[in-house]
C-alpha cells in the first residue's frame, strides 16, 4: 500500500507546519483585539421582586 509509505508525505507535513510556525503564526498573534477586556467589579446583589398581591 503507496499511502503507507511516509517519506514524501512526513517532509511536505513538516515543511508545512514549520512554515505556520514560523512565519504565519506570529503574524496573526501580533494583531491586537478590538475591544480590550474590563475588569469586572463584585456583582450586586439584586433587589427581591415585590408582588403586588402578597
Amino acid at each position: 500500500m503507496p499511502q503507507l509509505n511516509p517519506s514524501p508525505w512526513f517532509s511536505i507535513m513538516l515543511l508545512t507546519w514549520f512554515t505556520f510556525s514560523l512565519l504565519i503564526q506570529p503574524k496573526l498573534l501580533s494583531f491586537t483585539t478590538t475591544n480590550t477586556p474590563l475588569n469586572m467589579s463584585t456583582p450586586t446583589k439584586p433587589t427581591p421582586w415585590t408582588w403586588p398581591w402578597t
